[in-house]
């Protein structure tokens, strides 16, 4: 079965995961100004390339909450928070997607690592790559969870640490906001509310 999908299947199936319509390698390969197969190979192995493209800090606040929602099936605050740090890591490090490895420590008063999740959206550093993990050790007292970002091309290291009193504003964004309220709050909130950066060794 695997070996009958032929390459437009899987560029279809690629860019339904990354959140592509389609409708362009359609328009461009009906068009009449590239009508040789030549041609229409050519382009379909650029659409190819560009749905390997891993995801990009270019995204806009309805992609991030819709890519939010795929990943991690739903998207509250915690992700958005995720997204804002793992967008703030990459700005920081002069990082680009997949070279950031993440330790995400959750705190003993989280409900749940989702943080981590939102880090991994924006980063693109992902567990089957083996560039984020979340640590079975819990984060330090009076801390809502902590991520230690690494660039593994220069070494450089900070480290986000959330404190215990950004709980109850990420909460009540989740009780009475939507998914891109949620997004918005998260963005426009001050970063002294949500986080602090330092960098370590």
């Amino acid at each position: 079965m695997i070996k009958g999908i032929n390459t437009l299947s899987w560029v279809t199936i690629l860019c339904g995961i990354l959140g592509f319509d389609g409708s362009q390698i359609a328009t461009a390969t009906n068009g009449t100004s590239r009508d040789s197969a030549q041609d229409k190979f050519t382009l379909l192995n650029d659409h190819q390339q560009l749905a390997l493209q891993p995801t990009r800090p270019t995204e806009t606040p309805d992609q991030w909450v819709e890519l939010g929602r795929r990943v991690h099936g739903g998207f509250g605050s915690y992700i958005a928070l995720g997204i804002r740090i793992g967008l703030d890591a990459m700005q920081r490090l002069n990082a680009a997607p997949r070279t950031l490895d993440v330790t995400y420590y959750s705190g003993a008063i989280a409900p749940c690592p989702c943080v981590a999740d939102g880090i991994m959206i924006a980063t693109t550093s992902t567990p089957g790559q083996n560039l984020l993990r979340v640590a079975t050790t819990t984060s330090p007292e009076g801390t809502f969870g902590v991520a230690e970002i690494r660039n593994r091309t220069t070494g450089e290291t900070l480290r986000y640490t959330i404190p215990a009193t950004a709980r109850a504003q990420l909460d009540d964004w989740n009780q009475n906001t939507t998914g891109r309220q949620r997004y918005d709050a998260v963005m426009n909130a001050s970063e002294e509310s949500l986080f602090s950066v330092e960098a370590i060794p």
